[in-house]
């Protein structure tokens, strides 16, 4: 009985480790590359992989609850996050410069 409540331990690590990887990966992407993607919101997948993070640390595994903040966390990994980062980009943020232009920076003609 011991080694199958390890198991169960390293299968809850897991799925918290899961969501908030999703999570935090979410956070980074760009409000406008979801749009750009037609997928839903940020602020709506911020929420749902959020409740499903703090699901995954409050509640047992063997609850439904983590099982559908699972199924939430599969669907922005395979379907939202792939599309996000087929944008060019890959909807991260860039750390460019405010002179930045569409072909690089503008150098004022030096």
């Amino acid at each position: 009985m011991q080694g199958f409540a390890g198991f169960m331990w390293l299968l809850s690590m897991a799925l918290i480790l899961f969501s908030g990887f999703a999570l935090i990966d979410a956070a980074t992407r760009r409000e406008d590359a979801y749009r750009a993607a037609d997928k839903k919101t940020k602020p709506f997948w911020l929420l749902i992989l959020g409740l499903a993070f703090v699901v995954n640390l409050i509640f047992n595994i063997l609850s439904f609850l983590p099982i559908i903040g699972l199924i939430a966390t599969i669907v922005y990994m395979v379907d939202v996050r792939p599309a996000i980062k087929a944008l060019p980009g890959g909807g991260r943020s860039r750390k460019g410069s405010s002179s930045d232009g569409p072909y690089g920076p503008w150098n004022g003609g030096r």
